[in-house]
Formats: C-alpha cells, structure tokens, sequence
C-alpha cells in the first residue's frame, strides 16, 4: 500500500474518531433525556399496579440503572482524555502544598451545585479518583453531591423555610469539607483497589504526552470506559437493585417509632435506619416532612436525610469496587460522626 493510500486512510480513520464521538455524545445526551419516560413504559407493561411497592421499586431500578450507566460512560471518558494532559502525577502535583487545601472546599462547592443522588455522584468519584486527583478532596464532593445538592436544598427550603434551609446547606458543606480533609490527612491512598492503584502509577500511554494525537486522546479515553465501566457496571446493577427494593418498601411507622422521641439514642437510631435505604434528595423530602409531621425532632430528622442520601448501602457496594472494606469504613465512620454532631445540635438549639 503506497504512502498516499496510508495517509488517506488515516485521515479517514480521524475523521470517523471526530465526527463519531460527538455523535455518541448527542446520543447519551438524547438517551438520558428519555429515561422517564422509558421507566414509566417499561413498568407499564409489566403485571403490576404503579403506585404499588413493587410498581415503585420496579420503576426505580428501570430509571436509575441506565441513568447511572450513562453518567459512569460519559463520566470516565471525558476524564479518560483530560487525563491523557493531565497524569496522576501532574494532578497531584498541582494540587499539592498548601494549594491542596483549597481542593477540598471547592470540591464541596462543585458537589453542592450538581443534582445528583448518592450513586449518580459515585461516576465522578471513579473519575476523580482515576484521573490521579487526591483522594481527601474526591470524599469532599462524594459527601456534599448528594447531601446537599439543589434539588434537596429547594425542596428543603419549602418545607421549613430558609433559615432552616441556609443552616442545613451549612452543616453539610462544613461536614463534607471537613471530612475530606480529615480523611485526606489519614493517607488513605494505599487501601485503593489495586487495580485503582495501578491506573494511577503510570503513564497513561504509550507515547510522551506531548506527542499523543487528538485521536489518540479520545481512544484512551474510549479505553478507559472499556476498563473502569468494565469492572464496576455489575456491582451498579447489584446496588441499585437493593436500593429499588428498599425504595419500594420504605418502613415509615417503624421510623416514626424511633425518631418520634427525645431520647439520646434517636439520633445515632435515625442515622442506623437511613444507612441501609437509598433514594434521592426528592425522595427522602416527602418522608421527612412526613416525620415532622409526626412529631419526630428536627435535629433527629435531618440526621435521618443525611445518613439516607451520604451513606446508603448501594452506593458503598458500588464503592467496593474502588475503594476496600477498610476504606470505606473509615469513610462511613468519619461521615457519621458529622452527621451526627449535626443532629445533636439541631436538637438543642432548635
């Protein structure tokens, strides 16, 4: 084959890498758009009443599982070719010394204003953590995403009015910020899966960076969906189905029960209770207002919302296959206590 006949093919080659990933990208977009209404068809032609448990849990796991997918594909690839400028070492070092400690605040900034759940927030997690971004500062925005996001916040603010509503966005960006630096400082890096460890250990191609093509960029991106998406998109799937489950089959009388009183207990009770449930900041809203209708306490309630949207189940067993069990402890034990001192001085000073 003459140079010419290369030369040509590899121009059309490119152009198929140019046209081709923006038009994936409209694609993801369009079919991000659709999700709704594709949950509300698929659960429609099934055997079940709608507003029924199974018709919630149902029509839950059909929404969030594609949804989740989606963010994670789109999620990884941009961070995949960003990371092809950028490697791990140039991320940390730009991040390093005392300009580390702005990471953390602007990290909770950036999770306050994205809408996303819990475990639509761990995509870019895995991207962070992937692209070499140190690991205090990726805990920040995983806290402060679903925690105190401006869906929560709005709804928040209408049912019991801004005061409330300023104090909680405080709270939960202090403990988001805090508990990343905290868990920053704890040099936790080495309890990555190895697998997370070993992407950031390296260079990201074959070639020097400054010598890698724009196409070459978009393919090590492609790749790095094909890898992380690869090892994780099961255990998304596992998560959101017990979240579904429990979304379902929300358990408001025995909570009531437990957060109705002013015992000492009812906080760390509230916080235990939301752990295992998973749904969003939507979500969660009508059953807190349905709790302080109730009587339970503002401080306890609260607790209750953020344990239910920072720490629920699914979105520790889609982290499992980032971070390992020690990790993640570490992470629930440091969140918890936030939340915590949180609830408690709601309770006494409201």
């Amino acid at each position: 084959m003459s140079s010419k006949t290369l030369e040509r093919h590899s121009a059309a080659t490119d152009w198929f890498w140019y046209l081709g990933v923006p038009l994936a990208g409209v694609v993801l977009w369009l079919l991000y758009g659709q999700l709704v209404p594709f949950s509300e068809w698929i659960t429609g032609l099934l055997p079940v009443t709608r507003t029924s448990h199974t018709g919630e849990a149902i029509a839950f796991f059909v929404y969030d599982v594609p949804k989740v997918l989606l963010l994670l594909t789109g999620i990884v690839f941009v961070t995949g070719v960003l990371r092809s400028w950028f490697s791990p070492e140039k991320t940390r070092a730009i991040l390093a010394g005392k300009r580390q400690i702005w990471g953390y605040p602007l990290a909770a900034f950036l999770g306050v204003l994205t809408p996303f759940c819990s475990c639509s927030s761990v995509p870019l997690f895995i991207g962070f953590v992937s692209a070499g971004i140190p690991l205090g500062v990726t805990f920040a925005f995983l806290i402060a995403g679903p925690m105190v996001g401006p869906v929560g916040l709005g709804l928040l603010y209408g049912l019991v009015g801004w005061k409330i509503a300023t104090i909680y966005l405080v709270f939960g960006f202090s403990i988001a910020t805090l508990s990343g630096y905290v868990l920053g400082q704890m040099r936790l890096e080495r309890y990555l899966q190895d697998w997370v460890r070993e992407l950031n250990a390296g260079p990201v191609g074959e070639l020097p960076e400054e010598a890698l093509t724009l196409v070459e960029r978009l393919k090590i991106g492609v790749e790095q969906v094909r890898e992380i998406v690869g090892k994780v998109w099961i255990w998304v799937l596992v998560g959101i189905g017990i979240g579904a489950a429990i979304h379902g089959y929300v358990p408001e009388a025995m909570m009531l029960k437990v957060m109705g009183g002013d015992a000492w207990w009812s906080v760390p009770s509230a916080v235990a209770l939301g752990v295992p449930m998973y749904t969003n900041a939507a979500g969660v809203i009508p059953i807190v207002e349905a709790l302080l209708g109730k009587g339970a306490a503002l401080g306890t309630t609260l607790a209750f919302m953020m344990s239910v949207i920072a720490l629920s189940l699914p979105e520790m067993i889609i982290l499992k296959q980032v971070l390992t069990l020690r990790l993640i402890a570490i992470f629930i034990a440091v969140v918890a206590a936030g939340i915590l001192a949180t609830g408690y001085l709601f309770n006494a000073i409201l």
